[in-house]
């Protein structure tokens, strides 16, 4: 009965893939809205992707990566925090989608070889143990890159959230010095970077490999806004809205609220330096407050590992005696 249900969903999947192979999808309603709202954003302020993935993807994966991104266009899946991810980390999405379902396809490798194993050892199992469990391996790895990129990218984002702060004092800094907002603002993201201060947009649109560059420590964050800059020269916005771009291509709230304030007020220096000082304090008092959390929480864990310690020390010392007289 089992080996007829298996034949039988192997042969009603290819039959599937052979129609839809066949006769593809056509785009959903939510894929026309999203292609309709690119291009009348597109008419009224030219958009690029400032953040370019450094990640070096084979042909196949790439050509796999493809299929499975339009296929997701196709369903209107967006994925947003995903791609927000994937840009901080300079990875392309679609070879994470590749990743995904190579990692999935491997996972169903485990039912034929528990199966063999089983037979081998002479078990009379049913072949639905080793394929449930190749189910749910497939499950497993399918979802491990999301937490991979999930937690690599948490850790990026605290850390790019601690550069924004050290830039808006920078900016605020050059402001004082009698430069213009643009202005403040590349001086600000070539502090500390070689050769940054006679072309600080040199990189242009294509440059994103050496922004990506995690071994660089803090510098990777400053390179990330010194591109974006740079971009915005190329692509014709305000230097501001190209850090709101940028912002809404990582994910990080502080620069959108940059984005949004220098653009209510570039015309008023003094308003901008004190707004961007006020938010560079904000920023310190919150990553000080989130220290001092991770602090009282690694506190509470080591007093909770002690007393579990001092337990068990207490059960292994009564433990004899306990014994002896229940045995008595």
């Amino acid at each position: 009965m089992t080996e007829a249900l298996l034949a039988g969903g192997v042969l009603g999947l290819g039959v599937f893939l052979l129609a839809r192979a066949l006769f593809p999808a056509r785009p959903g309603l939510v894929t026309r809205l999203l292609a309709l709202d690119a291009a009348r954003e597109g008419t009224d302020a030219p958009r690029m992707r400032l953040v370019l993935p450094d990640e070096e993807v084979s042909a196949f994966r790439r050509g796999l990566g493809l299929r499975l991104a339009r296929f997701y266009a196709a369903r209107g899946w967006e994925v947003r925090s995903a791609r927000a991810d994937l840009a901080l980390l300079g990875k392309s999405f679609e070879g994470f989608l590749a990743t995904k379902a190579l990692l999935a396809a491997s996972g169903l490798l485990a039912f034929p070889l528990l199966a063999g194993w089983l037979a081998l050892m002479g078990w009379g199992v049913s072949p639905t143990v080793p394929l449930w469990a190749a189910l749910a391996a497939a499950v497993v790895f399918f979802f491990l890159p999301d937490l991979q990129i999930r937690r690599d990218a948490a850790r990026m984002r605290r850390d790019f959230r601690h550069v924004v702060g050290a830039f808006l004092d920078l900016v605020a800094m050059n402001l004082a010095g009698g430069r213009g907002v643009p202005e403040a603002l590349m001086m600000a993201v070539s502090v500390g970077t070689p050769g940054a201060s006679g072309a600080p947009g040199a990189g242009g649109a294509g440059g994103g490999g050496g922004a990506a560059d995690s071994g660089e420590g803090a510098n990777w964050a400053m390179a990330r806004i010194r591109e974006a800059l740079g971009n915005a020269r190329i692509v014709g916005i305000t230097p501001w809205q190209a850090l709101g771009q940028l912002g809404d291509e990582i994910n990080v709230d502080e620069l959108r609220d940059l984005s949004a304030a220098l653009g209510l007020v570039a015309d008023d220096g003094a308003k901008v330096r004190a707004s961007l000082t006020a938010r560079a304090a904000t920023l310190r008092r919150r990553e000080l407050a989130e220290v001092e959390g991770q602090a009282g929480e690694r506190s509470q864990s080591m007093l909770v590992a002690q007393l579990l310690l001092c337990a068990g020390f207490v059960i292994f010392l009564s433990f004899p005696a306990a014994m002896k007289m229940l045995g008595s």
